[in-house]
């Protein structure tokens, strides 16, 4: 498998891929530049971080923002709160995704990468529910074929923990170690999964993304990407095996920035697989 360049976005902090399987587009953000993109166009720029989105139900986008879950009108560009978190000043979120049910999943961390002052949220529209405290960095999320399993990546850990997921409820229990990442592989970032069960991880400063059987903990694929940064990934495509891929610049060296010039690109790998769908926000 090879990844094939799509945009040269120069991305500070390229992330947060969601595919709209109804529309076809490729959602993503550029983070610190509070900018997100459809595809290869850009489509708007908010005012403060987007750490993450989905699409809804009904044709508008849901936002993590920096402390509080939001509506966005694609076409009007209007944002609506629909509920905050109590965060400090330094959090913002990160990533997320909307879980089989239609739920919202999302994570914080501190913008320093030093306090484990991160939590991980649930928002079904209504309510907004704490999962997990004391994360570091909030980072990839994914779920079992079968919607039982939650995959779940706090990046500094270098662990892929699995929990019991239940899907009526939206809570989770039982943590266990499922995949252990190797330093020289880079630091375990965005995930998404295929529909054999398998995991696909982006690899922070890796030039990679990985995939992984969950069930033995076993590395099973090594994809290369020309960004040393490489942040998130999801599936799509009229035959969801387009993996796509974003990346950043943010913290290079001048050394790294010329060695991997592409960083910053979203990147589409086609693999052999059929991947898992972006779920939709569905309150």
């Amino acid at each position: 498998m090879k990844s094939e360049l799509i945009l040269d976005a120069k991305a500070t902090l390229g992330e947060g891929p969601a595919w709209d399987a109804k529309t076809q587009t490729l959602y993503w953000l550029d983070i610190l530049e509070k900018r997100i993109y459809a595809n290869t166009e850009f489509l708007a720029e908010l005012d403060d971080f987007i750490g993450c989105i989905a699409p809804r139900k009904n044709g508008n986008l849901l936002l993590g923002k920096r402390f509080s879950f939001a509506d966005l009108e694609p076409d009007s560009g209007q944002v609506t709160v629909l509920a905050s978190v109590s965060e400090p000043p330094q959090n913002r979120f990160n990533d997320g995704k909307c879980d089989p049910a239609g739920r919202f999943l999302a994570g914080t961390m501190d913008m320093t990468e030093k306090d484990a002052s991160g939590a991980l949220y649930s928002f079904d529209g209504g309510q907004v529910t704490r999962l997990l405290d004391c994360i570091r960095i909030s980072n990839g999320l994914a779920w079992s074929v079968d919607h039982k399993t939650f995959f779940y990546i706090d990046t500094p850990t270098r662990e892929v923990k699995a929990f019991d997921y239940d899907i009526a409820n939206g809570q989770i229990a039982n943590p266990r170690v499922a995949i252990r990442v190797p330093e020289s592989l880079g630091w375990p970032d965005g995930m998404t999964s295929d529909t054999k069960g398998n995991l696909w991880i982006a690899m922070w400063g890796g030039a990679q993304v990985t995939k992984w059987n969950p069930n033995t903990g076993k590395l099973l694929e090594q994809v290369p990407v020309p960004a040393l940064h490489t942040s998130s990934c999801v599936f799509g495509g009229r035959g969801m095996n387009e993996l796509y891929v974003t990346s950043a610049r943010v913290g290079m060296s001048e050394v790294n920035l010329k060695k991997y010039p592409l960083s910053g690109g979203l990147f589409k790998v086609i693999t052999n697989v059929e991947g898992m769908p972006t779920f939709e926000f569905n309150p």
